[in-house]
């Protein structure tokens, strides 16, 4: 009896113990998404600034708005699903290496290898992109799978999608 005792004590414990946890891990979470949201907004409001200081605009200022703008959405969407959206990291990089590319020749008027590594990793990048969205509409979430069950039970069709495997758990879109 008082074995049972013990164990439903030690229970009860771990369980405290898990939810205290998930609340400092969960509270510190969206600390550090407020935090980052907060910088990127400031980051992209004093750029703005400096662009409205200067009197005109290049299209090297527009694309680095678009990567704070990328940026917030981002943090936008990771506070609404939890889920990374490996896709807008992607569209970062593109564009700042669109930005690099711009800027590197508009300063230097001949043509070197630099052009052509900076090309070839923004062609690599649109390639992962498009691997992230096919493997994403092949191999669903499970979230979206479900989700998108239910919604074809409520039109009397059936998921078109496969079922994906328990263990998958990671999100690509």
């Amino acid at each position: 009896m008082n074995t049972e005792r013990a164990e439903a004590l030690r229970h009860r414990m771990h369980e405290g113990a898990d939810s205290l946890g998930n609340l400092l891990v969960e509270g510190f979470h969206y600390l550090a998404l407020f935090a980052i949201g907060g910088v990127t907004a400031w980051a992209a409001i004093a750029e703005f600034l400096l662009i409205l200081a200067k009197n005109h605009i290049s299209v090297d200022d527009v694309l680095l708005l678009f990567i704070y703008l990328e940026l917030g959405a981002m943090v936008g969407i990771y506070f609404k699903t939890n889920h990374m959206p490996v896709r807008f990291l992607i569209y970062v990089a593109i564009t700042a290496l669109t930005r690099l590319l711009i800027a590197d020749i508009s300063h230097h008027s001949e043509p070197d290898m630099g052009i052509v590594y900076i090309t070839g990793a923004i062609l690599l990048l649109a390639f992962a992109n498009l691997v992230v969205r096919y493997a994403s509409s092949r191999y669903p979430s499970v979230e979206n799978s479900n989700m998108r069950s239910k919604l074809a039970s409520n039109r009397g069709e059936t998921a078109t999608a496969p079922a994906p495997q328990p263990a998958q758990e990671v999100h690509y879109s």
